[in-house]
């Protein structure tokens, strides 16, 4: 029984929780400057390093700073900083935002609201209408 018990706990339990990140981890990324024809302007596109690409596909949990893009849409993102520093309107990197894909769509957020979620991470380094991180199937954890 002890023993049964002891491999639930080291085996199975784990499996289960999302791994807890954070923004410095997601900050293992380097920017590269391309034109773009269709937009007529550069893009900056990613190159993920090694400790972000372990990680895509798999549950992650990590908390920051919602924004919210458009109410309508359900469209949300999570910032490592604060609306007046953030990505958008401060000095900050693409590295500091997540677009957020709520399992539930019908809670709505408030700008700056301080939220934690859990959700599957895609990254994305080709469609420059979304951002480079996308956490899908998206809980509210706090």
């Amino acid at each position: 029984m002890k023993r049964n018990l002891l491999l639930f706990f080291l085996f199975v339990l784990p499996f289960g929780q999302p791994e807890q990140i954070t923004w410095k981890t997601l900050s293992d990324v380097k920017f590269e400057k391309q034109w773009d024809k269709k937009e007529g302007m550069y893009v900056l596109y990613p190159s993920f390093g090694e400790s972000v690409k372990k990680m895509a596909g798999k549950e992650v949990q990590i908390s920051g700073y919602v924004i919210p893009v458009d109410y309508n849409e359900n469209f949300y993102v999570l910032s490592a900083f604060p609306y007046s520093a953030c990505f958008f309107c401060g000095g900050a990197g693409p590295e500091s935002v997540i677009s957020l894909k709520f399992k539930d769509k019908s809670e709505r957020f408030k700008t700056d609201t301080k939220l934690e979620v859990k959700g599957r991470l895609e990254l994305n380094s080709s469609d420059i209408y979304e951002m480079n991180y996308i956490l899908r199937d998206v809980e509210k954890v706090h």
